[in-house]
């Protein structure tokens, strides 16, 4: 695949590490742009994330439940990680969410003051303790707009695939999104076989394989409907096919999160690998030995 930009960043591969607990770390993330990565999104900085809360992931079959909110590092010491990368020139993507959009303006001023050069905004998570019921176009607007007015600095919106997802696209895009990342995770739930309760005592964020043919529908639906901005097209990506059929239902890119929590750096490798052999362009086949070059005289 030749250079492109991905929220102002040069990539040279439209592979790119999604938000979570995998890049909560500096050193992760360094390692997973020096393995090859597009691009990395850290995990959702909040001024104020949730306390006591039993964060937990529950690997499935399928996928991944997680009950997981927002990183627990400070403000203060994400501005210094983020300035060291800016420094450096890494491709890092700031995740970012708050408790309003006034706060989330002022955290991405601050990011922005910090060195770095993209944001995506998290507020779509659905795993704090009230949950995510009314996440509404008036709701995406506001935090979107908010944020625009604050800093120039590029921005896509993180969105869950759901009822209305489309009118909550087009609401990130009058508040001034340059791109948007479809889809946060989805609802779900498994049941123990011993207690015959919920595990992890609720209904929490699926992503995984299970997500993808979903993912898939709604971001070709949001290109035939004509919304062309920029997609991150993100759920269920585990391998260089997945990333290439995101590709070919106009996502511009493929984040990459849930695979990567088993053999993280060889599954990044391998995924790399597949998705140049798939995106490569094709080699014009040499020309016959037999064959008159083109416009050669013949007698």
């Amino acid at each position: 695949m030749p250079d492109t930009t991905i929220l102002g960043l040069p990539i040279t591969t439209p592979v790119i590490v999604g938000s979570g607990l995998l890049t909560d770390q500096e050193r992760n993330v360094r390692k997973l742009i020096s393995r090859g990565a597009g691009a990395v999104v850290t995990k959702t900085i909040h001024p104020n994330p949730p306390q006591g809360l039993d964060e937990r992931i529950l690997r499935l079959p399928v996928g991944m439940l997680n009950s997981t909110t927002y990183s627990k590092r400070s403000v203060n010491h994400w501005l210094q990680v983020l300035r060291s990368f800016a420094d450096d020139k890494l491709p890092v993507i700031a995740s970012l969410h708050a408790d309003s959009p006034a706060e989330l303006a002022a955290l991405a001023k601050d990011v922005e003051a910090a060195g770095s050069r993209a944001l995506e905004l998290g507020i779509s998570c659905l795993n704090e303790e009230e949950g995510l019921e009314d996440d509404n176009p008036d709701r995406v607007y506001a935090y979107t707009s908010e944020t625009r007015n604050s800093t120039s600095l590029p921005l896509s919106v993180k969105l869950a695939i759901g009822e209305g997802m489309q009118d909550r696209v087009r609401a990130a895009i009058a508040g001034g999104a340059n791109a948007v990342t479809i889809s946060d995770t989805i609802s779900g739930a498994a049941v123990s076989p011993t207690t015959g309760g919920l595990e992890l005592d609720g209904v929490f964020g699926y992503s995984g394989p299970g997500i993808k043919p979903l993912v898939l529908a709604a971001i070709w639906q949001l290109r035939r409907r004509g919304i062309d901005l920029p997609v991150l097209g993100c759920g269920g990506i585990a391998s260089g096919q997945d990333v290439a059929d995101y590709l070919n239902v106009g996502a511009n890119a493929a984040q990459v999160y849930t695979a990567l929590h088993t053999d993280m750096y060889q599954t990044l490798d391998r995924i790399l690998a597949e998705t140049r052999e798939l995106t490569a362009p094709q080699n014009t086949p040499p020309a016959r030995a037999d064959r008159e070059p083109q416009g050669a005289m013949t007698r």
